[in-house]
């Protein structure tokens, strides 16, 4: 069964394609995971199908994401198995429409933005629990990382055109890495 920091690893090695993938440790210390949390993220993930390999005991340089797997798995299931909750208001990171890649694309108003509760944060907003706890800082460490989590956020909240936006981005962004692999 699938767990949150799946998600987040999955993401995270999705960002980093094409480039080279880094060790077990680094990538634990890029996400501020355990190495076994990670170690257990990627074995579940490969299980579901959203990363794939054609070893049996793969390095993690071995290790792909599935881009029709994630794809799905991120516009159609993800909001139904962890689906987003608005909590109460405090300062932290802009995540869901309010944090690029679909900040600024919708009207404004009055209504306060979606954040991660972060104490270093600059936004006020409505909370929205990250997908693990150690998301608002690594997002703030890796540009990539931070959008593919928020549209993940967009997706979660399922709401009508935010939600059809992130659908859009996420298929717009998993073509264009289509294309990188397949001009290497």
């Amino acid at each position: 069964m699938l767990k949150r920091q799946d998600i987040v690893v999955s993401l995270k090695l999705l960002g980093l394609r094409p480039e080279p993938v880094p060790t077990y440790p680094a990538l634990a210390e890029m996400l501020g995971m355990s190495i076994s949390e990670v170690h257990a993220a990627v074995r579940r993930a490969r299980r579901c199908g959203l990363l794939l390999t054609e070893a049996s005991e793969p390095t993690l340089s071995e290790i792909r994401p599935s881009l029709p797997g994630l794809e799905e798995f991120l516009c159609c299931g993800l909001r139904y198995v962890f689906p987003a909750e608005r909590g109460h208001e405090a300062i932290g990171i802009p995540t869901a429409a309010d944090a690029p890649p679909l900040a600024g694309r919708f009207a404004t108003s009055d209504a306060l933005p979606a954040v991660w509760p972060f104490r270093a944060g600059k936004v006020r907003g409505f909370t929205l629990e990250p997908l693990y706890p150690s998301v608002p800082r690594a997002a703030l460490r890796d540009q990539t990382l931070y959008e593919w989590l928020a549209l993940a956020d967009a997706l979660r909240l399922g709401q009508g055109r935010v939600g059809a936006a992130a659908k859009e981005a996420v298929h717009r962004r998993i073509n264009e890495l289509r294309h990188a692999f397949f001009a290497r």
